[in-house]
């Protein structure tokens, strides 16, 4: 029996994002802001947000510290009908923070790490994939403890009958370690532009283009799908390639449109939808996403998505 449509792992933190035409400066200067929000941030969350939201069955595994910041994470998961079984709480530990400072239409994030860096193969219960449809695991490599056992983890969902996506988002050291090890136990990956290229880069070539990066990835994993934000996003799955770009919409705040996307993505590949359509779902739900502030504020619901694409279609 089909317990969940997702499983999600990876990092649980809380995002407080600003925004203003600032740059910061030190000696004690004290500078005004034109907003802030407290909302929940990470990756991994957002994307299982928008999974729940567009109606997938959705559960969590993660880990948070028994704080404020860990509560609120746990209740805006639970209040989007997610599963949150899965979520370690832990006393001794602190969750993280993402400090993610908006200037036009650029941004720069400092990130406390907490628990996050902490969270392991030992969280992850050896029934957590029994029945279930998919598994998706994000930001590895703000999760030190778990990626020794990444593909591993991949592998045991595989085992047990699920599908698997990761997606890498940003190496802060630049190195791109264990990436070709992971592709291989993943049925979809999900990069943006820049991140594809920086693996190839630090793997292949180091004059590779997003070009030679598309065609290095799709090689060695079914589905690869690359965001290139403002211009869409590329697909190839097996001899099929699609470009599609993204619907007009007013952007308020881009934080966390990827990982919209990525929920997106994954509802029509689990419809059993074509190429073509998974990859217009995936950027409808992208788009929708940055109408308001805050990474999970304004994420397509179903309805939503289909309306989007019926218009495209149109």
């Amino acid at each position: 029996m089909t317990r969940f449509d997702v499983v999600v792992l990876g990092e649980l933190n809380v995002d407080l994002i600003v925004r203003g035409d600032v740059v910061p400066r030190w000696a004690q200067a004290e500078q005004l802001l034109d907003d802030a929000t407290l909302t929940l941030g990470s990756s991994a969350a957002i994307m299982a947000s928008g999974c729940a939201r567009l109606g997938l069955r959705t559960a969590f595994i993660g880990l948070v510290g028994a704080d404020l910041f860990g509560a609120l994470c746990g209740d805006h998961l639970a209040a989007r009908g997610i599963d949150i079984g899965g979520v370690t709480v832990a006393p001794d530990l602190r969750t993280g923070c993402t400090i993610v400072l908006q200037r036009d239409a650029d941004r720069t994030m400092l990130t406390f790490p907490g628990a996050m860096a902490h969270f392991g193969r030992a969280h992850v219960a050896a029934d957590a994939f029994c029945g279930v449809r998919h598994v998706h695991l994000a930001s590895p490599f703000l999760q030190p403890a778990l990626r020794p056992a990444i593909a591993e983890v991949l592998a045991s969902a595989r085992a047990a009958g699920a599908t698997t996506s990761l997606d890498p988002n940003w190496d802060p050291a630049g190195r791109w370690d264990d990436v070709p090890d992971w592709l291989p136990q993943l049925d979809i990956f999900l990069p943006n532009d820049a991140e594809a290229c920086a693996i190839v880069r630090a793997h292949h070539d180091a004059a590779a283009t997003l070009e030679d990066a598309i065609a290095w990835l799709a090689a060695r994993v079914p589905l690869l799908a690359v965001k290139c934000g403002a211009a869409g996003a590329i697909a190839r799955w097996g001899a099929q390639h699609v470009h599609c770009a993204p619907p007009a919409v007013v952007p308020v705040d881009a934080v966390g449109a990827g990982d919209s996307f990525d929920a997106g993505l994954l509802c029509g590949y689990l419809a059993g939808w074509p190429l073509e359509q998974i990859l217009h779902a995936a950027v409808v739900c992208g788009a929708l996403s940055t109408r308001a502030a805050g990474g999970t504020a304004a994420q397509a619901t179903r309805a939503e998505m289909s309306a989007a694409l019926d218009d495209r279609a149109g």
